[in-house]
């Protein structure tokens, strides 16, 4: 007897356009087939979904409500293949201290703060380049 194919289609919560446009960030990558956008997709919301779980059980172990970046973390910390890549990408959980808030603190907006090394604002990834001159068009040929 032939097996029968599961032909249910698995479509990813994430906007495909926006997908691709960050997969195309990488300079080595010039086209995206739709079977590995839908894939590259598929993963990165799996794997959201296993953070936010892990993270919700650290939470529930510390006995908070709130998921905090300290939970996430730990749950990154715990689960080695992900604390290879991402602890480094996790920012550091600010000190507790009696200091007024981080609205507070700022003395410039957060566009003027220096960048680390070897990193770019997400804002520069959804603006048009500054360097593109604005299309001219002739009213007299209308």
């Amino acid at each position: 007897m032939a097996e029968e194919e599961n032909t249910e289609t698995i479509r990813p919560e994430f906007p495909t356009r926006r997908v691709k446009r960050i997969m195309k960030l990488n300079k080595d990558i010039n086209m995206v087939n739709s079977k590995v956008l839908s894939l590259v997709s598929c993963s990165a919301e799996l794997f959201l979904h296993f953070l936010a779980k892990k993270s919700v059980e650290v939470t529930i172990e510390k006995k908070w409500k709130i998921v905090k970046l300290e939970h996430m973390r730990v749950a990154v910390k715990r689960h080695q293949p992900t604390s290879e890549f991402l602890l480094d990408s996790l920012p550091m959980p600010s000190q507790p201290s009696d200091s007024p808030t981080i609205d507070q603190n700022r003395t410039r907006p957060v566009s003027e703060k220096p960048l680390p090394t070897g990193t770019r604002r997400i804002d520069d990834f959804f603006h048009k380049p500054a360097n593109e001159a604005p299309i001219q068009i002739d009213n007299d040929e209308l």
